[in-house]
């Protein structure tokens, strides 16, 4: 389980000394808490492995963004410790699929559950979450979608 891995890297990170590594641990354990503790008092039951990908694709969107603003702001160190971040939170996720497989997954999918107008923009993005969570860029895969739906 994806939890359980972390938590045994805190402790390797721990042992190695690596703080960098440690506090972006840390970092993920406590978001993970903390969607937790939301989804608890909505009622739901605690993340599964799909929202725990979902979580962490969020968390490196967020630090992709601070990294170009720290770019833009002239602070390359801030920068590269986002980007250094980023790479530690991306080795709990799989593999991402490239623009052509995407793209070919995206068609598929769009044939299989017979979409043909950009009213089934939400239920295409939903069979994919669904089948692909933390595979697949989901702010390109809209992107693709509406280019397939519209024709343009």
């Amino acid at each position: 389980m994806l939890r359980d891995t972390i938590n045994n890297a805190v402790k390797d990170a721990m042992k190695a000394r690596d703080e960098r590594r440690v506090g972006t641990l840390r970092m993920m354990n406590a978001a993970i808490k903390n969607a937790d503790i939301e989804a608890r008092g909505q009622g739901k039951e605690p993340l599964n492995e799909a929202d725990l990908m979902s979580l962490f694709q969020k968390m490196i969107k967020q630090r992709q963004e601070s990294a170009e603003l720290y770019d833009k702001g002239a602070r390359p160190e801030l920068a590269a410790a986002e980007r250094a971040e980023i790479e530690i939170i991306t080795a709990y996720l799989p593999q991402q699929m490239s623009d052509v497989e995407a793209g070919a997954a995206i068609s598929s999918l769009l044939h299989e559950i017979k979409a043909e107008t950009m009213k089934d923009m939400g239920r295409a993005m939903a069979a994919l979450k669904e089948r692909f969570a933390g595979k697949m860029d989901f702010g390109k895969a809209s992107g693709k979608i509406k280019e397939l739906l519209t024709g343009k």
